[in-house]
């Protein structure tokens, strides 16, 4: 299957593979003004998570590893990846979102990712 994307060498390669499995995810996935889509996207430095609705095309929610009650804290960073699930959940329903749609970002559901995803359903936020 061509997704659009070149097969090259290294790490090139791991950065078209997870393209490609991106754009199989997003394919399915599409946040909805009842349903937004809560995106992660994970750097080897830190975790961003944002709540769209993809519909208008506008950010309702979203919490970083960078931002400052969460930079420099303590623990790992999977702990930092819980932080910032459960402040994008309460940041989301402070917006009016009670249930979201999970978006991996072609990452392997695992880790940080996990982590993140865990914290924002304990701290309320369906999926």
């Amino acid at each position: 299957m061509a997704y659009g994307v070149k097969i090259a060498k290294g790490d090139a390669y791991k950065r078209a593979a997870a393209k490609r499995r991106h754009i199989r995810i997003r394919k399915r996935i599409s946040g909805t003004p009842e349903r937004p889509r809560l995106v992660v996207t994970r750097t080897n430095r830190g975790i961003t998570a944002q709540v769209i609705d993809d519909i208008k095309g506008h950010t309702l929610a979203s919490a970083s590893s960078l931002d400052a009650s969460i930079r420099g804290g303590e623990g790992d960073k999977s702990a930092q990846a819980q932080k910032v699930g459960s402040l994008v959940a309460e940041r989301a329903k402070a917006a009016g979102v009670e249930a979201v749609v999970f978006d991996r970002g072609g990452k392997q559901y695992a880790g940080r990712i996990a982590a993140l995803a865990d914290a924002a359903r304990e701290a309320g936020l369906k999926f």
